[in-house]
């Protein structure tokens, strides 16, 4: 309220006297004070130190005391806009249209107009407003803002700091009305002012000669009316160019201006640079006249959609893995019948699956410059959803969807997905082959138990018994093993050739023990250098011969291990945890 009254200026104090000089009854309850200033603590000022957002929360959510704190009732309403329209049309002279545009389309402050009178009855609700504005000066720039379409976050910053009343910004209003008699819809002017404040600063009759001149490049007062909303800004400076030249552009492929206008949105501002940008582009990669009247008539958002924006990324994002300006051009040529931003939303989601596959770069490049039309049609499940439902690796799919890229039609969002069947090399006679080839009887009891126990498909069945073949080991003898013990060929090849090298390089065994003792490589590294170390120590200490085998000294239960040969020695519990913390730290 302090910072409200240091606003007093000649203006302010010629309105009070008007005021004081036709009215003899002066309100005893509230002092004089500007809407904006509440007694009570609501400290709701208009040009208060709060930030925009809090005071457009603040309208918003106080609604929890006072008597209009929670909802209005319809009669209330229709008071207080009367009250207001009677203020500004009667009182403060403004014209009727505008007073009551603003009375009826700024809910925010009328809002807070009602919390600051106290009425009893609906009925008294507009005297009372009445009888409060003629002491209360209002800051006529908020309801005006906000009848033109602006958010309290969006006109408190732009608010004037050292004016009140309409009437004292003689240029504001006379560009407000040059708009509003050329048919601009007041609610949409507040978007203009937002983003071409410059245009509420010209000179009389500036405005009007900017309008002018557009009409005399051959547009209607409708047309420019769509444009002016749509880009505020081509009413800055002189005539624009960009927007001319792309009206031009337009014209001479035999768009006319009212399917322009159709495919423009008022909610949205274009950037007619852009646009032209993205008409010269197509004119560059080789596309002629006809085929941009084509492509334009069946996919106009393509130019229109962000202005542009998207095809523009969906251009740079081809060129990047590789495609050539020709096949761009083509392929917009066979563009499918899909919006483009969720062409390149999809072309992105494919990219990313193809990525999180694990597909080589190289490869993906391929498929995308092959394939563009089909990854931006596709909206694809998600990389785990195709795994699961699928059931299969990311290698395999990586290599299916390179050998097959069209199956990518039959994994998109909202279709059933079903497994794909086994290849040769996963299929159960490949891995039946294989326990044929090593000596096992068909469809005997052992066949069976092994094809329950294997988990690899035969191909990798057969590389890792080729890897305990070459450690040094007979083929007979690898043969005898696996029908010992099937399970140990559903390891890693690399974990085979790890697990024997801890045998014979830091264990000191021959490979040779694996004969009798095949379920060795069941176990984990940390459990047999654990039961050998300690057994080695035992034997060095002289508590037990050194005769045990491999397989008792590893397959016995940890208990009876201890119990048996590790308490033997008074030492033996703490050198077995030692051993222990060292094993399986690692």
């Amino acid at each position: 309220m302090t910072h409200l009254y240091s606003l007093r200026n000649a203006s302010i104090l010629k309105w009070v006297s008007s005021n004081i000089a036709q009215n003899h009854l002066r309100s005893s309850r509230t002092p004089l004070q500007p809407i904006g200033s509440f007694s009570n603590s609501h400290a709701i000022g208009l040009y208060s130190t709060k930030t925009a957002l809090e005071a457009e929360n603040l309208d918003i959510t106080s609604t929890s005391s006072g008597k209009n704190g929670g909802g209005i009732s319809r009669v209330i309403r229709k008071e207080a806009q009367a009250a207001l329209l009677e203020y500004l049309h009667c009182t403060r002279g403004l014209q009727f249209m505008d007073a009551e545009n603003m009375s009826k389309n700024s809910p925010q402050f009328l809002n807070k107009l009602l919390r600051s009178v106290d009425g009893e009855t609906d009925n008294e609700i507009g005297g009372l407003i009445s009888r409060y504005l003629r002491y209360h000066p209002i800051n006529e720039f908020e309801p005006f803002f906000e009848s033109l379409g602006l958010k309290p976050s969006e006109y408190i910053p732009r608010l004037p700091r050292n004016l009140m009343f309409l009437t004292d910004d003689g240029l504001l209003l006379h560009n407000y009305t040059v708009l509003c008699s050329y048919g601009v819809s007041r609610s949409k002017i507040g978007k203009i002012y937002k983003e071409a404040t410059e245009v509420f600063r010209y000179d009389f009759e500036v405005l009007l000669s900017k309008l002018q001149a557009y009409e005399e490049l051959g547009l209607s007062q409708f047309a420019l009316v769509k444009f002016i909303v749509c880009s505020p800004y081509i009413l800055v400076g002189d005539v624009n160019v960009p927007f001319v030249k792309v009206l031009e552009k337009l014209k001479s492929l035999g768009f006319e201006t009212y399917w322009i206008e159709r495919n423009l949105s008022e909610e949205n501002i274009y950037s007619w640079s852009r646009m032209l940008e993205v008409l010269r582009l197509f004119n560059e990669m080789g596309c002629s006249n006809v085929q941009l009247v084509e492509l334009l008539g069946q996919h106009p958002d393509i130019l229109f959609e962000s202005s542009g924006e998207t095809t523009l990324l969906l251009i740079g994002f081809l060129l990047k893995f590789g495609s050539t300006r020709s096949q761009i051009c083509s392929m917009f040529l066979q563009f499918p019948q899909i919006q483009i931003m969720q062409f390149v939303l999809n072309l992105r989601k494919c990219v990313l699956v193809l990525n999180e596959i694990e597909m080589e770069v190289a490869e993906i490049q391929m498929i995308v410059c092959s394939h563009p039309l089909l990854l931006g049609s596709c909206a694809l499940k998600s990389t785990n959803s195709l795994l699961s439902y699928l059931k299969i690796g990311k290698k395999r799919l990586s290599r299916y969807i390179q050998e097959n890229p069209e199956a990518l039609k039959k994994w998109v969002l909202g279709r059933r997905v079903e497994p794909l069947p086994d290849s040769e090399e996963d299929s159960k006679g490949k891995r039946i082959k294989f326990l044929l080839d090593i000596g096992f009887v068909e469809n005997s009891n052992k066949m069976k138990e092994a094809l329950k126990l294997f988990r690899g498909k035969g191909g990798e069945l057969q590389d890792r018994f080729d890897c305990i073949v070459n450690a040094g080991l007979n083929r007979q003898d690898v043969c005898k093993m696996i029908k010992v013990s099937p399970q140990i060929l559903n390891q890693k090849r690399d974990v085979l050739q790890m697990k024997i090298d801890v045998l014979v390089n830091h264990l000191g065994y021959p490979v040779s023990s694996l004969v009798n003792f095949p379920s060795y490589l069941s176990y984990t590294t940390q459990r047999v250098k654990l039961r050998v170390f300690m057994y080695n120590w035992l034997t060095g200490q002289g508590t037990i011969a050194p005769t045990l085998a491999l397989s008792t000294v590893v397959a016995m239960a940890e208990k009876t291990f201890i119990s048996q040969y590790v308490n033997h020695h008074p030492c033996g519990p703490q050198v077995w945890q030692e051993l222990k913390g060292k094993m399986y730290s690692l």
